[in-house]
């Protein structure tokens, strides 16, 4: 799977950990930016990370601001993309299972590097559950979303 990975300058000190993981399992990594700890906007880092999986480019993302807030507010205004904050393992996995999340943000401010691992791994093995009940309600939300 192809990942894009982008961040703030919040996120910047957890990004080389994020990637370290990714690689680790087998995965590809479309590094997206930023490449310091000046500052920068988020919303232009997740816009990037969007766009990729909108492209076909990354089928995941994961971006990193200092909450995880900002990130995935901007994340969830384009189509398609449906991005979940994650400070433990459980929202990590079950985004996927059950909301179909492709983007799973962090907050660097929060969760600092030794829950990075286990946050990654546990958003990468998930799939979407096939269950009748999940596919119904990711239904009604692409409803809402074509709506506008």
């Amino acid at each position: 799977m192809r990942v894009a990975i982008a961040v703030d300058h919040a996120g910047f000190p957890l990004k080389d950990e994020v990637i370290c993981v990714v690689q680790d399992a087998g995965h590809e990594v479309v590094d997206l930016g930023t490449f310091s700890t000046e500052p920068v906007d988020y919303p232009d880092y997740a816009e990037k990370v969007g766009r990729a999986i909108l492209s076909g480019q990354a089928e995941r993302g994961i971006l990193i601001c200092g909450s995880g807030i900002g990130a995935c507010i901007a994340a969830n205004k384009m189509r398609g993309i449906y991005a979940g904050l994650c400070h433990e393992v459980y929202t990590a996995h079950q985004g996927v299972e059950h909301d179909n999340m492709n983007v799973m943000c962090l907050g660097a401010r929060i969760i600092g590097p030794a829950l990075v691992p286990e946050l990654v791994q546990a958003f990468l093995k998930a799939e979407f559950s096939t269950a009748e009940r999940h596919r119904r309600r990711v239904g009604k939300v692409r409803s809402l979303e074509n709506q506008g």
